[in-house]
Formats: structure tokens, sequence, C-alpha cells
């Protein structure tokens, strides 16, 4: 069954899906808008989801759909699509998302969703389905997003200390309790603008395989408002479990910190989202995060949770495509 033969029953199953996928990017994700902001005191949790959830939903009206583009046509070949691929590619995503989010691990949505599309993908055709150069793109910013992330954090905490040098500690801390409202306003517009394409870029797929719209149409205005709704809404209820590891365990964080931070993960982000490239929200901020406290001195940051993070972003893009080929499978079995 492929093409205009998916029944309409099922593509409603798939698009709510594809918007649960999207809800937990927000909710897992969340973390990463607000973490800094949190643990340096600046606002208490609930107003931080708001004031994140917020910016998330702005960013409808900032970004053009690129990257939407390249989740919907430049990662698996549309022409192999189906319900049953894209059932398996959501289950592996929601399914990574949801152990991650259980054991506090502070993995990409991004990739459990790349992850998703490629073990769906190689479960009905194999190799020949996969677009290697979105792949290889996607692949390669998960070294670049985070490396920029570190360095542009520990040049701007760097570039920061420089000129506060003569100030009093206690005016510093004013000013940057100010700024970080700001840097973390930015900061959740990226997330916003970089990962609600993804769920854009998989609701546009499944119109396409059901022979609703083509890859030459543009992507209906119903879709953008639901994603960016959806992933808002996510945001504002919050992943509690992984705010502290994103927070505290890696370096603490003044507000200074968290304003360079949120800062370089912001600039990162935009870049992404400006060149099309799906990254992770969550490898970027752990770059800058790292990158602050590196600047400060390198023994101020906890390089063996570091380090678990970091087996964490290795392991998703396989073990979300191992559950979405069995995803595939059960898919199979249930159509």
């Amino acid at each position: 069954m492929t093409g205009l033969e998916i029944h309409l029953s099922v593509v409603v199953l798939l698009v709510l899906l594809a918007l649960a996928f999207d809800f937990m990017n927000g909710f897992h994700d969340a973390a990463n808008s607000i973490a800094t902001i949190v643990s340096t005191g600046v606002l208490r949790p609930q107003h931080a989801v708001l004031w994140a959830a917020c910016f998330n939903f702005i960013a409808i009206f900032i970004f053009h759909l690129k990257v939407a583009a390249t989740i919907g046509k430049g990662t698996i070949d549309p022409s192999i699509v189906d319900q049953y691929v894209l059932f398996g590619a959501l289950i592996g995503a929601i399914a990574w998302n949801i152990i991650t989010w259980y054991y506090g691990i502070p993995s990409s949505s991004s990739h459990a969703l790349i992850g998703g599309l490629v073990g769906a993908a190689l479960a009905k055709v194999g190799p020949s389905a996969l677009i290697s150069s979105g792949i290889l793109k996607t692949v390669t910013f998960i070294f670049v997003s985070p490396i920029l992330g570190f360095f542009l954090g520990a040049l701007i905490m760097i570039a920061t200390s420089w000129a506060c040098f003569r100030q009093r500690p206690g005016q510093v801390d004013r000013w940057f309790r100010r700024l970080q409202l700001l840097s973390a306003g930015m900061y959740s517009l990226g997330h916003g603008g970089n990962d609600a394409q993804k769920t854009i870029g998989i609701i546009w797929l499944i119109l396409i395989s059901a022979g609703m719209s083509t890859a030459q149409q543009d992507v209906p205005v119903w879709v953008i408002i639901a994603c960016y709704g959806a992933i808002a809404a996510g945001t504002m209820l919050g992943g509690w479990r992984i705010v502290r590891t994103m927070g505290q365990r890696i370096t603490e964080l003044k507000p200074v910190g968290g304003f360079c931070a949120e800062s370089g993960g912001a600039i990162t982000l935009f870049i992404a989202s400006a060149l099309g490239i799906p990254v992770s929200t969550t490898h970027t901020i752990t770059g800058a995060i790292v990158g602050v406290g590196a600047a400060r001195r390198f023994s101020a940051v906890r390089w063996g949770v570091a380090g678990g993070i970091v087996w964490a972003w290795i392991l998703t893009i396989p073990a979300s495509a191992v559950i979405s080929a069995i995803g595939w499978w059960v898919g199979k079995q249930l159509f």
C-alpha cells in the first residue's frame, strides 16, 4: 500500500504521531533552552518555560523552511516513503526520546529522527534509499555544532571577562541577570527555528506519500502552525529530569556564564538554520556550556559527565535506527 492508496485514517494517525514527536522534542529539549537560566536563578522554572515557549513559537515568523526541506527531501529517497517507513521512523525517534528522558540523558531529538528515517528506509530497501549528501551534512554537524558552540561560548566568555574586568562582581551579576533574559530568548528562538522544522519535514513527507501534496508545492500553513505550536507546548511542560544535568552537573554557571553559553549556542543555531542543516540543540548548548567552563579554567568542567553525554550522542542514530526498523516491521503487521 503506497501513495494514493494510503487510507485517510492512516494519514491522520501518522500526523498525530509526528506532532507527538514534536511535542516530545519540546518536552525533551526544554532543558536546552531553560537549564542555564534556571540554574543561575534568573528565572523560576515555570517562568522560564513560558519564556522559552514564546520564543519557540515566534520563530515561525523568522526562519525559512530550509531545514524542513532537508528532512523532507534530503535524507532518504521520497519515492520509497510509505506509511510503514514513516511509522517506523516516528516510533524509533519517540521511543529513544522517552528512554533518554527517563534516564535524564540530554540526547538529540533531531538525530533520533534522522536515525529513525535511516533505519526504516534500510529495513525496506537497503542502502540505496539513503541520500548520502544530506546524511553526511547532518553527521558532520554532530561534531561541528558542539565544537562551534564550544569556541563561541569560550570566546564570548573571554571577551566578557575582559570587558567587565574592572567592574564589581555584584554589578556584573545584576547586568547579566537582565542580559540572560535576552540570550535565553535568542537560544529558544533558534531552538524553535531548527527543531520544529524537522517535524514539518516529516508531515510534508506524509502528505507527499499520500498524494495530498508534491515536493514542488509549498508546505501547507496548517502544518507550520501545528508544528511550532506542538514544540512550544512541549517546552511549556518541560523536561525537568534533564535540566539538572545541563544546568549544573557539567559545570557551575553564574548569570554571566549562562549568557555566554546561550549566546554562543544561539549563534550556532542561527547559522545552521540559515544553511538548512538539522543540528542538535542538545549538542550545541552542551558544547557552549563546556566552552564557558573551560574558559574559566579547564578543571571547572566535569569531563566525566561530558563524556557520558558524548556517548549518548554517538549511540542516538544507530539506536533509534534499530528501533525504527522494528517499528517498520510492526507497522507492516498492523496496517
